[in-house]
């Protein structure tokens, strides 16, 4: 992680834009950048929390004293790994605020993530489908369903474009890792496709920095995923056929321990590829179709 954490802002609400304020969760690790980024949307008035993250004392403290006075009209979270939702119930203990975004999903992975397991304890008030919207005086916030990440997965539009709040989506200062079962890369590269489309003026994610270029940033992201598919395919034409073969020659680069986590994705790529008829498989050996 590029800074010390002596240096960064945990546990308190820095204003980062019209009617945004940001809240970081002392949560850092390979996996999480600096730590979850939750926001408070709204005014002194009315507000919303997204992602109000892992339930540490000191960060729902730091969330409930930005609040104030203000009427929490909605927890939102984007999706319910466990460095996103679960400070949701506590908050809502504390401020009798509805737990209204995300559908709820737990389920058991099958492999070694790069992010934190589900969250069984996650129960919203209600779930937002795409394009619903919630809002008070000045400001509103509308759900952009980004099934990919999670097949859950939310993104939150305020004021139309003024902003996308990504989640896990898309972020300032890694890919996302897309793990099956739950995981879906045909569903990810569709969700890039629908957030390309749109003329959101920044991307406030769940960890890292602010993405100021959008489209730029969707458009190489997009590119990068579709040379990690070359990658598999030329691989898979020199006769690697297994997966654990297949990741030290792509991820040389990379962090060994964040290996098992890019098993995860090739198997993403695989079972997209699958889908689309390039490639087949048998038991853990998988192989080009002609």
């Amino acid at each position: 992680m590029e800074n010390s954490a002596d240096t960064l802002p945990y546990s308190k609400a820095e204003p980062i834009a019209p009617f945004v304020r940001r809240v970081l969760a002392r949560n850092p690790s390979h996996f999480t950048y600096s730590g979850t980024q939750s926001y408070l949307v709204g005014t002194q008035n009315d507000v919303a929390v997204i992602d109000p993250g892992p339930d540490d004392e000191d960060h729902v403290r730091a969330l409930a004293e930005a609040v104030g006075t203000a009427n929490v009209i909605a927890i939102c979270c984007t999706h319910t790994h466990r460095d996103h939702s679960p400070a949701a119930t506590t908050l809502a203990a504390m401020t009798g605020a509805k737990i209204i975004g995300c559908a709820p999903l737990s389920l058991d992975d099958d492999g070694p993530r790069m992010d934190a397991a589900f969250d069984t304890s996650y129960q919203p008030d209600a779930v937002m489908e795409d394009g619903d919207a919630i809002g008070a005086d000045g400001w509103e916030l509308t759900a952009v369903h980004t099934p990919g990440h999670t097949s859950n997965h939310l993104c939150y539009s305020l004021n139309g474009s003024d902003a996308l709040f990504t989640g896990d989506h898309v972020m300032g200062w890694s890919t996302t890792v897309v793990s099956p079962p739950d995981g879906d890369m045909t569903a990810y590269m569709a969700s890039l496709k629908k957030i390309y489309e749109r003329e959101d003026a920044v991307y406030f994610p769940a960890h890292g920095p602010q993405i100021d270029k959008t489209r730029q940033f969707v458009r190489g992201t997009i590119g990068h995923r579709r040379q990690r598919e070359s990658q598999i395919l030329r691989l898979m034409g020199q006769d690697l056929a297994r997966i654990a073969d297949m990741v030290p020659q792509m991820y040389k680069a990379v962090d060994k321990r964040l290996w098992p986590a890019a098993e995860r994705s090739v198997l993403a790529h695989l079972i997209d590829l699958e889908r689309k008829g390039r490639v087949s498989r048998n038991a853990e050996e998988w192989s080009l179709k002609d």
